[in-house]
This record gives structure tokens, sequence and C-alpha cells, in this order.
């Protein structure tokens, strides 16, 4: 029943029993709780590796990369250097080769220019020939114009094939183009200049085949003093 001084309030009669009960199923919630709770944390304390076996496996780990990048590029540097090498022998192959085909085109040139200069050698002697019968014949002599018809013929045969000859008479002596054979002490040309020619010159394709055979003018020795009485 209510109490009168409690008059206008609320109030309900719960058994003892209902309380206790109540009180010990709490008590049995909590205890629940935190035994869930313990096993938890002991669970994540086991899986979990202690802080120095972690931080050993991670410097282990970092020392394992370490070396395996090192590695790697001691293999990159060892193939660049390699293929460097490589390139390089390359080029000088290419380079041999290029060089190789510029030497055989040049022989080829020159065989094509200048294959034919042992024969023209051999004919030399038979220019000179005609050349001396030409100089010592007499100009009413009835043979004289048939030996230059001749060497004309002959010359042109050779100029055909790349064969000029050249005189050497009253030039300047020089020495890549003539061959002095003699002095000629005189004071009609001046020293140093060509005053006879035993031979012309000849040349292959701008090539000298031969030098001209010349006489070179020399200042004349002075005249000794006159005897005195």
């Amino acid at each position: 029943m209510s109490d009168p001084e409690n008059k206008g309030g609320f109030q309900a009669d719960i058994p003892v029993d209902a309380v206790q009960e109540a009180l010990r199923s709490v008590e049995k919630l909590a205890q629940g709780e935190a035994e869930a709770a313990a096993g938890a944390a002991a669970e994540i304390a086991v899986d979990a590796p202690a802080p120095a076996e972690g931080a050993a496996a991670l410097s282990a780990r970092e020392r394992q990369l370490e070396a395996e990048l090192e590695l790697s590029q001691t293999l990159g540097r060892e193939t660049q250097e390699k293929l460097k090498a490589e390139h390089e022998r390359c080029l000088r192959v290419a380079a041999d080769l290029e060089n190789y085909k510029k030497r055989a085109a040049k022989e080829r040139e020159d065989v094509q220019r200048f294959g034919n200069e042992k024969v023209l050698k051999d004919l030399l002697p038979v220019v000179d020939g005609l050349d001396r019968a030409l100089a010592h014949a007499a100009e009413d002599d009835p043979l004289r114009e048939g030996v230059k018809l001749v060497r004309a013929q002959l010359e042109q045969a050779l100029a055909r094939h790349g064969v000029t000859g050249f005189s050497a008479m009253g030039q300047k002596f020089d020495p890549a183009l003539h061959e002095a054979l003699l002095q000629v002490p005189t004071r009609e040309k001046p020293p140093g200049t060509v005053v006879l020619e035993h031979a012309r010159g000849f040349k292959l394709n701008d090539r000298l085949v031969r030098p001209a055979m010349v006489g070179v003018a020399v200042e004349p020795p002075a005249a000794p003093p006159a005897a005195q009485e």
C-alpha cells in the first residue's frame, strides 16, 4: 500500500529475489566482457612480435634489399660497359670496312688509269728513236716526212690512252719534271735554264712516267788572269 506521506508519487513493490537475480545477471555479463577483453589482449600479445624482434627482422630485410639493389646496379654497369665496348667494336669494324672500300675503289681506278704504264715505258725508247731520227735528218731527206708521220701516228695512239709528251727546252730546270744529265757552261742563257734535251718527258694521266733528260746552263768559269811579263 502507498505511504500516506508519499501521496501523489509512484511506488511498486519488487520482490527481493528478483532484485538479487538481476544483480547476478549484471555481474555475469560484466565478468564475461572482462574475460573476452583479456583474451583478445592476450591473442594480440601472442600474435604481435616483440618490439626488438620486429626491429631486427626489419633491419635484416633492409640489408637484403640493399644487397639486391647493389647487385642489380653492378650487373647493370657491367652490361652497360659490355654494350659500350661492343658498340665501339662495331664502329671500328664499320670504319675499317669503309676504308677498305675506298682503298679498293682507288686501286681499281689506278689500275684503269695506270695499268698500261709498263707497256708505255717499253714504247718510250721507240719514240726517242724517232725523235733523234728527225733531229738528225736533213730537211730535204725524203724519209724525213715518213718518219715524222709515223711519230705523229704513234703519239696520237698514246694520247688516246692518256699519254702525253712534253719538252723542257728553254724552261727553268724543275727537279720534279726534269733530270739533269750534264751542265752546260754558257752565257747565252741564265744559269738553271734547260739548253739541251736528250729525251722528252712523258706523263700518263697527269702522273709523271719519265722526266725529261736535259742539260742545264751554268755560269762559265772565270777566265784566268793574263800572265804578267
